[in-house]
């Protein structure tokens, strides 16, 4: 049996994403032993998959000393394969220490997702795109398995057994995101509520995000404010019982690609934030100038601001929803 580590620390969105090599591990190596390398805030995240056998932890300041430690622990191990798929200076400084040889000759042992900052900079600074487009996240995630014989899958579920959370919603909604720039309009979703007068929905977000209660009081008989009432997993569990998502480039619409949920992908400025499963359907408009940043940091370029996301009105995310729900 094959023992294996994946080191991918951070963010929300990305380690659910990176669940998906976990899928495409088990379809090849049904037996294989899968740890994991987490921030210890993000951990429990990784319970959303049972083919995790062990999550190991580090804080998100801790220091060099307490990384050599981690390193130290995991050595002992003795894992088969280890996947970087973070590739930054504590994933870097865990391969060398896991993996002297294979870190410094690429041997079979060590696989390692790269960064491709050179076509990140052609991208965003030239408009010059050598991503496949659409790009998504979690098929990226698996292509460095290639080297272990792993094919890539296209289409999953992730089956989860979750917290046994009680909603009465139909629908849940991310209105929030981590950056300004790939927010969906804060009236649009106002409009968009007004638009759904008779459907169930929960408002998933951060303790920050206290303009959701504007959302909530627009119809208080069908809206359920959940925005910093539940944590992560919580969160997650909603998402799983859910007929519907809607949200913009967000971990939690990840959560939905992954856990085989139906939703609405308001996609505008990010490049890297579409979803790939089939029941997930992208609105975005065509925009030259897109898409103009990473994860929603920056400036908008254009005379109107966020000019990507104020053309996807609610009036097109109603029609959507009616067509999915078919109501």
């Amino acid at each position: 049996m094959s023992k294996i580590l994946i080191i991918r620390f951070s963010s929300f969105g990305d380690i659910v994403q990176c669940m998906s090599s976990v899928l495409a591990i088990k379809n090849k190596y049904p037996n294989s032993e899968i740890h994991w390398c987490a921030r210890s805030d993000l951990s429990e995240v990784l319970s959303m998959s049972d083919d995790i056998f062990k999550v190991w932890t580090i804080e998100q300041n801790s220091s060099f000393w307490e990384l050599l430690h981690l390193a130290n622990t995991l050595r002992q191990q003795n894992f088969d394969l280890i996947y970087d798929a973070h590739s930054n200076i504590r994933s870097h400084i865990l391969g060398i220490i896991l993996c002297p040889m294979a870190k410094l000759f690429n041997l079979n042992r060590f696989a390692m997702r790269k960064k491709q900052r050179i076509k990140r900079i052609l991208l965003f600074k030239f408009k010059i795109n050598l991503f496949n487009k659409p790009f998504k996240g979690m098929i990226s995630y698996q292509e460095p398995l290639k080297k272990w014989n792993i094919e890539t899958l296209t289409e999953f579920k992730l089956d989860w057994t979750p917290q046994d959370i009680k909603t009465k919603h139909n629908i849940a909604i991310i209105p929030s995101a981590a950056w300004d720039m790939k927010k969906w309009p804060l009236d649009y979703w106002k409009k968009l509520i007004e638009l759904l007068k008779d459907q169930q929905i929960t408002i998933l977000g951060g303790p920050n995000d206290t303009f959701c209660q504007e959302l909530a009081a627009i119809n208080p008989t069908c809206v359920t404010n959940m925005a910093g009432k539940l944590s992560l997993i919580q969160s997650c569990a909603v998402i799983s019982q859910a007929n519907l998502v809607i949200s913009a480039d967000t971990g939690l619409l990840h959560v939905a690609d992954i856990l085989g949920v139906k939703a609405l992908a308001l996609i505008g400025p990010t490049a890297f934030g579409f979803p790939t499963n089939k029941q997930v359907k992208t609105l975005e408009v065509d925009l030259n100038c897109r898409p103009c940043t990473k994860d929603g940091r920056g400036h908008c370029h254009q005379d109107i601001y966020q000019l990507c996301m104020i053309d996807l009105t609610p009036e097109m995310v109603g029609l959507e929803i009616k067509r999915l729900l078919k109501y």
